[in-house]
């Protein structure tokens, strides 16, 4: 059993051939995915395929480079996320790459999220690039070690996995960790303790190698494992089995299939 513990199927480029997509996430293995939220306006057709299937899980969020949606306040996020379907708070964080001037208005969407999650008490999905610094700042200020969650899409170094690890959260691989010149993630995904690890494709982008460049989808999970499990040089079925523990645990509102 997989899971993909970070995907957009709400996206058109996946929404529009969603029957195919969940037929081959069943070829590959992949019993649930938790599809993540990134405005509030699009929200409504998230929950909608989380509600129509059993095995796709949602979250609510504003993502950190969305500098033109309405701000969500305090109150906005806990209302959606009481929803049954919605397992976490996120997508959440901050993101220098496009926004170089540091803008104060991302973080203190990032801290409005993170009361968020720990008043819903529900984790959080923190998306950071090059920002980690400010990122675990605001993390440790802000309370987020109170109620846990992922570090998606990884591509720190291992200090920061490491201080990310000791505030409670997960880490999680994405096909990033295929690519052959990620030659620092795939150390760091050697390093992470099992029974904090997840996996994701952050689909429909960052397909992984062997479709590096294509449309990514769900079922390619099974491509992130097996590079994490020769990485490890563990069976493929146990990393399987200890991510989808692990998926559970930190998700504690999904429901396993």
């Amino acid at each position: 059993m997989l899971v993909d513990s970070h995907c957009h199927i709400d996206f058109p480029e996946l929404a529009d051939d969603l029957p195919n997509v969940l037929a081959r996430m069943q070829q590959n293995g992949v019993t649930s995915a938790l599809c993540v939220g990134v405005t509030i306006e699009h929200l409504p057709r998230l929950l909608a395929i989380a509600d129509a299937h059993p095995s796709i899980f949602a979250s609510v969020g504003v993502h950190p480079d969305n500098a033109a949606d309405p701000e969500p306040s305090l109150d906005d996020l806990l209302r959606l996320a009481a929803h049954p379907k919605v397992v976490a708070i996120g997508e959440t964080g901050l993101d220098y790459h496009w926004h170089k001037d540091r803008p104060e208005w991302q973080r203190q969407r990032f801290r409005t999220h993170i009361a968020a999650a720990r008043q819903s008490v529900k984790p959080l999905i923190i998306h950071t690039r090059e920002a980690a610094a400010d990122t675990l700042q605001i993390m440790r200020e802000a309370g987020a070690d109170r109620v846990g969650g992922v570090m998606h899409c990884f591509t720190e170094d291992w200090e920061t996995a490491s201080a990310a690890l000791d505030l409670g959260f997960y880490i999680s691989f994405s096909g990033i960790v295929t690519f052959k010149n990620a030659v620092a993630l795939k150390e760091v995904a050697k390093r992470v303790p099992l029974d904090r690890l997840l996996l994701e494709t952050d689909s429909p982008y960052l397909a992984p190698v062997p479709f590096r460049g294509k449309l990514n989808q769900p079922a390619y999970v099974r491509y992130v494992a097996e590079e994490v499990a020769r990485l490890r040089e563990m069976p493929l079925e146990e990393l399987a089995a200890a991510s989808s523990d692990n998926f559970f645990r930190l998700f504690s509102c999904a429901l396993r299939p």
